[in-house]
């Protein structure tokens, strides 16, 4: 996966505790919430299973769609990752270009 903008929601769980955020290097971001690298919300709340990801053309563009979706509603927030990703399934495999490890279905956290 290229350097591109992206907004993502972190969970620690199905319907569990959630993290929105943005960055211009979606691998590396993530690896370091995984990794529990900074300290913070999600290390505080073992948040770091990656259930839902955008890419942007531009980071002003990802930006915009972060706030966005942190003045959401939880409600609204679990929709839009049950939409593409319903078994809440961890997509850090997608994203470094491994075949998942879990079967189809099954939350298992990070």
């Amino acid at each position: 996966m290229n350097r591109q903008p992206a907004v993502y929601i972190l969970a620690s769980g199905r319907n569990g505790t959630l993290y929105t955020g943005v960055t211009s290097d979606l691998i590396r971001r993530v690896c370091q919430h995984r990794e529990h690298a900074v300290d913070g919300f999600t290390a505080r709340y073992g948040v770091a299973c990656l259930v839902w990801y955008e890419l942007h053309a531009t980071m002003d563009s990802a930006i915009v769609r972060e706030k966005r979706i942190k003045k959401w509603r939880r409600a609204w927030k679990l929709a839009l990752i049950e939409a593409s990703n319903p078994y809440w399934n961890d997509l850090w495999p997608e994203i470094i270009g491994q075949v998942p490890v879990r079967p189809i279905g099954k939350f298992d956290p990070c």
